[in-house]
């Protein structure tokens, strides 16, 4: 598993937040009690299985939804 931190442009509301969260929970290779959007940091972190899901997939996921990624963290 790995482990990322996906800085997103200043998210507007909580409900984006939320949006953002259900989006990625959604995705195959998401580890779902990992994923947290912090609206204030305007953040994304998550845990996934990079076997499974590539982090262009999650960015798109993101993007999809109308929200822009600033930078994206990748830990082991």
């Amino acid at each position: 598993m790995k482990k990322a931190t996906i800085q997103l442009e200043t998210l507007t509301c909580p409900s984006c937040a939320m949006k953002i969260e259900k989006a990625v929970k959604s995705l195959d290779g998401v580890d779902k009690d990992s994923v947290n959007v912090t609206f204030m940091s305007s953040k994304v972190k998550l845990e996934f299985d990079d076997d499974k899901l590539s982090v262009d997939t999650i960015e798109k996921t993101i993007k999809s939804l109308g929200y822009e990624v600033k930078k994206i963290q990748i830990k082991d």
